[in-house]
């Protein structure tokens, strides 16, 4: 697992050369304002034409960025110069933890947490004004409740159906897979002519006609990163719009800063979105999304960020299936669990251990059946 520099100083000076020089030229003076992306740069190009945007892209220097924006920042899109200095004690005990375990020869979360401190940001989410996702509709309300997975507490495990397709190792998801998590933040862009290709270091990659006219899929053919098309603005943005999105993973996942918890955000099959990847830099993608999904969602919501360049930066192996055994884990103990309880006389049913799988559950959630 590779492990990010952790770049905040003891100043508030040291913390401005922690951060980008692209970022600091955009913090304004009214630190309630949000600038337009700039639109001035302009890339080098690929053989054939197209603007070259290959290289590799972590996003452990946004990882501590939340989503939605903390009350304690009111209206400000920017943090003070005093709250960035205040930030450095948490990042100095996580540098200790990191060479205390060297020492030691441990492995703890000081190898595990990747990030880079000094963002000046407030939170990932630029529109609404007020830095916080809206509220969800009744029936987003509805199918959260119905969402199953390893993350939701006091939940009850019996088959696969009661795991999300993360807790499988099958996808994260999208969108969530374009945020950062705690570790594996890799993100790798290839190009050919036609294609833009992005590879993910946690589960997954995306392949991405940009010829802008639609490749049509199959009726019925949906995907965890839904169907994308996208065409080249401007010549320094890379714009994509996606639908045919497969309901079921969580929209973020709960290890993004800064979101629900449980990693229950329904999705529904009219969520569509829409990135903007703009070239602002040598070594700066600012990665915009429009989301927007009527019935789960009481407004759409856009999200901005800024990706840097790090060609350095080293893809580790994510082995989720490898030994996986969680799953039936899960089941065995939560199964053990309640049939204590129902001893101590503190449940009405006893488990029955050669039970088939749980009836089908509402066709609004994932978990339909003996999926896999």
């Amino acid at each position: 697992m590779r492990r990010a520099a952790l770049l905040i100083g003891a100043s508030f000076a040291f913390a401005c050369a922690a951060v980008t020089a692209q970022a600091q030229q955009q913090v304004p003076t009214d630190l309630a304002t949000m600038p337009p992306v700039a639109d001035d740069y302009v890339p080098g190009t690929t053989a054939w034409g197209d603007p070259d945007f290959r290289g590799t892209w972590p996003l452990n220097d946004i990882a501590e960025l939340p989503v939605n924006r903390p009350a304690q920042y009111g209206d400000r899109f920017w943090k003070t110069p005093e709250e960035i200095a205040a930030e450095q004690g948490r990042v100095e005990a996580l540098e200790g933890a990191y060479a205390s375990e060297d020492e030691e020869g441990t492995i703890g979360l000081g190898h595990w947490i990747e990030y880079e401190a000094g963002v000046r940001r407030t939170s990932m989410i630029v529109s609404p004004a007020d830095g916080r996702l809206p509220a969800l509709t009744a029936e987003g309300i509805r199918r959260s409740a119905l969402m199953r997975g390893s993350w939701t507490v006091g939940q009850t495990f019996d088959w696969v159906t009661d795991f999300d397709s993360w807790d499988r190792c099958v996808s994260r998801g999208f969108p969530a897979s374009m945020f950062p998590f705690r570790y594996n933040n890799g993100i790798r862009i290839f190009q050919s002519p036609g294609y833009v290709v992005i590879q993910l270091e946690m589960l997954g990659t995306r392949i991405i006609p940009v010829s802008g006219q639609e490749e049509a899929w199959p009726v019925g053919i949906d995907g965890w990163f839904g169907h994308s098309t996208g065409r080249w603005v401007d010549g320094n943005t890379l714009e994509v719009v996606t639908t045919r999105i497969q309901p079921g993973a969580s929209l973020f996942n709960t290890a993004t800063r800064g979101v629900p918890a449980n990693n229950t955000i329904p999705m529904s099959a009219e969520a569509r979105v829409v990135e903007r990847f703009s070239m602002v830099g040598p070594d700066t993608i600012t990665y915009e999304m429009d989301y927007a999904d009527p019935v789960i969602w009481a407004a759409p919501f856009t999200t901005r960020v800024d990706w840097t360049r790090d060609d350095s930066y080293e893809f580790f192996e994510y082995a989720c299936h490898e030994g996986n055994v969680q799953v039936r884990n899960y089941i065995t103990a939560n199964r053990t669990l309640r049939e204590q309880e129902y001893a101590r006389g503190r449940m009405v049913d006893p488990i029955d251990p050669d039970a088939a799988p749980p009836p089908a559950m509402d066709p609004a959630s994932r978990g339909v059946g003996r999926q896999n």
